[in-house]
């Protein structure tokens, strides 16, 4: 396999972040980590992954080096990443590890830290795994090795743990229709439905290695919206190859992006009185989102893209509830990280209580169209800078007024500028964002 199919880091700053990851890079990484976390005294560290294959191969390297290190090692095989962060904690381990490309092919991969509280590591310790990469690996006295054992009951674990966030939810009625991905929540998530009562479909929940978030999953929901339809479900549930994204289908068919859903969880919640704050989106947060909270009387604020950067932020404000319109929605009162499967059932008791259908749920919220061009450039910053540019963004925030808004955002993967506008008026929206690229690209030569 060539380095170029694997990606790097997650939680690991700096080179390391980009570093191609292969079997002899995931065994210094596994020593690093177990040293540092040995200084602590005896130390253990979970490890869980999703299902593409490379992911046997890397838990094996991992392992060895945790080991090498003093480490033990609790092994808890495909589980989502959710799953491993609050395990990690039921265990009272020093931290846990994801192996997983989340929504990517097969034949990417990469790696996450979760700290023992179930959060991303603090700076202190990432500069101190750093720091032992630099060295020379060596292997403690025989007598110090770490064990390794492998725990079988941590998808029963954490479908308590899901079941338990919803208490009192009774699904009796409800036929749901799953798509797994071929990822991490094949096992488990139908269990925590069928459990709560619904009647359960289930498709990609047959994992080979190899079929992970392919034409499936919460990026591609085609087949579940044929599902849904074909089996004349209540609504169709997608989580992508690592469980910590949803997106949902009506029963109509119709898509219901994360946008919407955290929506319908906020609107709920307010009615209730247990918001808790306001709402954290980011700067690609469909604006129709935004002034339904408003009207509502519910506070919004938008972080940079990045679940990282939404739940910093509510950990600022002292918020719960936060997301994207991808489908990485974090419910903090009830765990640590985004969680798919925590999310979706949180939706679910908002439709049990409001006695109302996803469909007609959904349109309290009127998603506004929006239109993204992705241009090629060498320095988007600098480019941003320009005066000619800075002009046409006035000019087009001028012609869509209070009525739609204009973002220019360097990716963070690739050398484009991403010209996203959005707006009430679809036709409007169109014309303003093709010349406003048509600026950026003449900027940029």
């Amino acid at each position: 396999m060539a380095d170029k199919q694997y990606f790097g880091t997650d939680g690991i700053r700096g080179a390391v972040g980009t570093t191609p990851i292969t079997p002899e890079f995931m065994l210094k990484l596994g020593w690093a980590a177990g040293k540092v976390f040995a200084r602590q005294g005896k130390s253990k560290i979970l490890i869980g992954k999703d299902t593409r294959i490379s992911g046997y191969m890397f838990e094996s390297s991992l392992e060895a080096g945790l080991s090498a290190a003093g480490v033990d090692v609790l092994l808890l095989g495909p589980m989502p990443t959710p799953a491993i962060a609050y395990l990690t904690r039921t265990f009272h381990a020093n931290a846990g590890i994801v192996i997983s490309a989340s929504h990517n092919p097969h034949y990417d991969n990469g790696i996450k830290f979760f700290s023992s509280e179930g959060m991303k590591l603090s700076d202190d310790i990432e500069i101190a795994i750093e720091a032992e990469l630099e060295r020379g690996m060596q292997v403690v006295a025989s007598d110090s090795l770490g064990k390794a054992v492998r725990i079988d009951d941590a998808g029963g674990r954490y479908v308590e743990f899901c079941k338990g966030t919803a208490k009192g939810l009774d699904l009796d009625g409800f036929k749901i229709v799953l798509d797994c991905a071929h990822g991490a929540t094949y096992d488990v998530a139908p269990k925590v439905f069928t459990e709560l009562g619904a009647e359960v479909v289930v498709i990609g929940n047959k994992p080979n290695g190899l079929n992970i978030n392919l034409d499936c999953g919460s990026t591609s929901p085609k087949q579940l919206q044929q599902a849904v339809l074909a089996e004349q479900a209540n609504l169709g549930i997608a989580f992508d190859g690592d469980g910590d994204r949803v997106i949902m289908v009506d029963e109509k068919g119709e898509v219901v992006d994360g946008d919407e859903l955290l929506f319908i969880i906020a609107q709920h919640r307010h009615g209730r009185g247990s918001l808790g704050g306001g709402v954290v989106g980011t700067l690609m947060t469909n604006l129709g989102m935004e002034r339904a909270l408003d009207r509502l009387g519910i506070a919004f604020s938008r972080a940079k893209v990045g679940d990282r950067y939404v739940m910093e932020q509510l950990a600022e404000k002292g918020w719960v509830l936060g997301g994207e319109g991808s489908g990485h929605l974090i419910c903090k009162h009830l765990t640590t990280t985004g969680d798919a499967t925590i999310a979706a059932l949180q939706v679910l008791r908002a439709l049990v209580d409001g006695n109302g259908s996803l469909h007609e749920i959904k349109k309290g919220m009127s998603k506004y169209p929006q239109k993204m061009v992705n241009v090629r450039v060498k320095n988007a910053a600098k480019l941003m800078s320009k005066e000619p540019l800075k002009l046409a963004v006035k000019d087009a925030e001028s012609m869509l007024a209070d009525k739609g808004r204009v973002l220019l955002r360097p990716s963070g993967t690739e050398p484009v500028l991403r010209v996203m506008v959005e707006g009430e008026d679809a036709t409007l929206v169109s014309k303003v964002c093709t010349e406003l690229a048509e600026v950026v690209e003449k900027q940029a030569n």
